[in-house]
């Protein structure tokens, strides 16, 4: 794909910070972008109370595009996530309860309005308490965010108009080619007639988010092209609309591994669900080569206080590390619970003294008067995932107890291991601590 050199800020900040993958037309969405603002949106469903960092890459987008002039559409799944998107799925997800699906979504929404500026008095986000300003002032407040749920239309579809109105335009040949359905069934698992019809719906967001708000953009994760351009294709058959897609390219660290998850489950973008130290820490643990990439999906740092960061080699490419978990830290949770996880991890690591701040986990007092068994508390902890894979890290000297390796993998924690502050420290490695406290 050869790219244009964009006359929008838009698509010129997607472009230099290594947003974009595909887009079906550069050139005609950077000239849309150009005129004046327009509106994107991404969808998110509902299926955990918490969006986890897998799902930043997306949220920096649509905040990347309300602060180059753009409308913003946050679009929740709650009649989606009662479907289940197949794509890169061996089964068919858990069904939510209409319950558990609202009560999700009014639990995710606290997370946009730390990345997106809404307006208040629309869009049912009364609810909010606080409310990241991006507007500069005197800036038109047409792109202020919104927020949809698509239960809002799906939820009242009547099936035979559906079929008839959409139907036509979804051949069963075309469906079958999509690696959402293909993959399934090449791995003969099956793909229940419910699942089937997520494309279709998915597609039909599009034509109702063109028609409510005058949407011509959907953005999302590679894995998503498909859906998407079945709902550009949708609009443009159904209504003549001109709409574009555009997709971010499917990010691994450089190990490998999944972006949001880690060995002790997902990175949950919910303090309530990982602190803002743990947060912070996942940043901070950024492998080397990844650094600079980070850098400009994750932060809003200039791209030359970037370069600058990204040269630095040896032990100071820790430096940059921090500055890293600093800034999404921040980003997220504010900059005072940044600034005050960055204390905490040189306090600690640094000094070598107990902090504090550092995640706690309570247990009963009486299982540490019967002695509770060391590899099982650093499961407990989140620390290993196993108590085999505790026992190899005795092996290996990787575990700590009060900053004292511990070389004995039949060893007991007993309440005589408390610190003056009632807790037992447990470390795996020098970056990972949590605090065991009996209660």
């Amino acid at each position: 794909m050869t790219t244009p050199a964009f006359r929008s800020e838009f698509m010129r900040t997607l472009e230099e910070r290594g947003y974009i993958h595909q887009c079906s037309d550069l050139e005609r969405l950077d000239a849309k972008a150009a005129e004046g603002p327009i509106t994107a949106y991404i969808g998110f469903d509902a299926t955990a109370s918490s969006l986890h960092a897998g799902h930043l890459l997306s949220i920096m987008m649509l905040r990347t595009l309300q602060r180059t002039g753009h409308r913003p559409i946050a679009l929740m799944g709650g009649g989606t996530t009662k479907i289940g998107d197949p794509s890169g799925k061996d089964e068919a997800r858990k069904m939510l309860t209409d319950q558990q699906i609202a009560d999700n979504i009014a639990s995710i929404r606290k997370v946009f309005a730390r990345f997106l500026d809404f307006e208040k008095s629309k869009q049912g986000f009364d609810a909010f308490q606080e409310r990241t300003t991006l507007l500069d002032e005197g800036q038109a407040a047409d792109n202020c965010a919104i927020m949809e749920n698509n239960a809002a239309w799906l939820d009242e579809l009547k099936y035979i108009p559906l079929l008839r109105e959409v139907g036509p335009h979804f051949t069963i040949n075309r469906m079958l080619t999509f690696d959402s359905v293909k993959l399934r069934l090449e791995r003969e698992q099956p793909l229940t007639f419910l699942e089937f019809n997520y494309m279709i719906l998915q597609a039909y967001d599009f034509v109702e988010l063109n028609r409510r708000h005058g949407c011509i953009l959907q953005m999302g994760g590679s894995d998503q092209w498909g859906n998407i351009v079945n709902g550009m294709e949708l609009g443009r058959r159904m209504h003549g609309a001109d709409l574009f897609a555009l997709t971010t390219p499917l990010l691994t660290t450089s190990s490998g591994a999944k972006m949001g998850k880690t060995a002790g489950g997902a990175v949950w973008l919910d303090a309530e669900l990982l602190s803002p130290y743990e947060y912070w820490q996942y940043w901070r643990n950024a492998g080397d080569a990844d650094v600079e990439r980070f850098l400009k999906l994750f932060t809003e740092l200039p791209l030359d206080e970037i370069a600058h960061l990204a040269a630095l080699a040896g032990q100071e490419i820790n430096h940059a590390k921090e500055v890293l978990a600093t800034e999404a830290t921040a980003l997220l949770h504010g900059r005072g619970a940044a600034e005050k996880a960055r204390e905490t991890a040189r306090t600690t690591f640094a000094e070598g003294a107990l902090a504090v701040d550092l995640p706690t986990i309570e247990l009963p007092r009486d299982r540490f008067e019967a002695g509770l068994p060391i590899a099982n508390a650093f499961v407990e902890a989140g620390l290993v995932a196993s108590t085999s894979e505790a026992r190899r890290q005795i092996k290996g000297g990787g575990l700590k107890v009060n900053d004292a390796t511990v070389t004995d993998e039949k060893a007991l924690l007993t309440l005589r291991d408390l610190t003056p502050e009632g807790v037992i420290k447990l470390s795996l490695g020098r970056k990972k601590h949590v605090l065991l406290k009996p209660v």
